[in-house]
């Protein structure tokens, strides 16, 4: 089976639950406060190892007691953390969380996620990429390491992942490297000027991102569901399985999550966003981000 690899963030959440937002100026008692491993490349990596996929991570934190526990988490998730690199001069990422009414307002703070040069991902890529494996890769991390790793991945015949998110405009030459793109409808509308918010908007956004250079097309709907396009030009509609929604704060990366470890396993388009639909439902319904990434056997036990 082929390789994951995952370039993206680290992060400690610091995460809160209160009733509202605050007005400016304004305190609100809060509750169910938590601290919990995220960032997403770290939660995609997660769901993918968690789904059954062999992952390796390339990332860095501070040499500091968050980056220590975030590395361990992965470890014992099953994901290869030997090229996390521990850096002294800079401390790990934070995301501070507002969950106000099943939803989440987030406030980031870089850190080490972007401390790595697009060298030293295309190093990475180079030493232990082979032709076939999955590369996963998001927009929390440097833009120009990021970009540089996804044509340094897709330049060595890796089938490439890139989530968006948050989104910012892409060169133009860095499409045709998207073997896989997987956006939400905010970051569609950023990334191609089209809003989806049915399946003919879905499908003219999906077909407006195909003529800018992408291979296949996903866009994650929320309680919607998922729409998908693939290279054979044929649409893909899979509806959200039922969920008891408690925090949906890495329902996204656990969905990409198994679009990587599908895509590892040979599964066709719509197997692999089947399987993010369940695996997302379940995620939805726990607190925290990586805490609450179910295994495979939570998923087929969904089915």
């Amino acid at each position: 089976m082929s390789k994951v690899i995952v370039f993206g963030s680290m992060n400690m959440d610091l995460s809160i639950d209160a009733p509202r937002v605050p007005a400016a100026g304004e305190t609100l008692s809060g509750s169910g406060f938590i601290t919990a491993a995220g960032g997403k490349g770290a939660n995609q990596a997660v769901a993918a190892a968690r789904l059954g996929a062999d992952v390796r991570m390339i990332a860095a934190v501070g040499a500091d007691g968050f980056g220590e526990e975030l590395a361990g988490g992965l470890a014992v998730a099953g994901v290869d953390v030997s090229l996390v690199r521990r850096l002294p001069d800079v401390t790990t990422g934070v995301a501070v969380i507002l969950r106000t009414e099943g939803e989440n307002r987030i406030v980031l703070h870089a850190g080490a996620n972007h401390a790595l040069a697009a060298a030293d991902v295309a190093a990475d890529l180079r030493r232990i990429g082979e032709k076939n494996d999955v590369f996963v890769t998001q927009g929390e991390c440097d833009p120009a390491a990021t970009e540089a790793a996804l044509r340094e991945a897709h330049g060595l015949g890796l089938y490439t992942i890139y989530n968006p998110a948050p989104a910012r405009p892409a060169p133009d030459d860095l499409w045709p490297c998207m073997d896989l793109v997987c956006l939400n409808e905010t970051e569609c509308q950023i990334m191609c000027g089209v809003l989806p918010t049915d399946d003919a908007t879905c499908l003219a956004a999906a077909r407006r991102l195909r003529e800018l250079g992408a291979g296949t097309v996903v866009i994650t709907l929320g309680a919607a569901g998922s729409f998908g396009l693939g290279t054979d030009g044929e649409p893909v509609r899979v509806p959200a399985a039922s969920a008891n929604v408690v925090d949906t704060t890495a329902a996204g990366d656990t969905f990409i999550g198994a679009l990587a470890a599908g895509r590892a396993r040979s599964f066709s388009l719509a197997e692999a966003m089947s399987w993010g639909s369940l695996a997302a439902a379940i995620t939805v319904g726990r607190l925290g981000a990586q805490p609450s990434i179910p295994t495979a056997a939570e998923v087929e036990a969904a089915r």
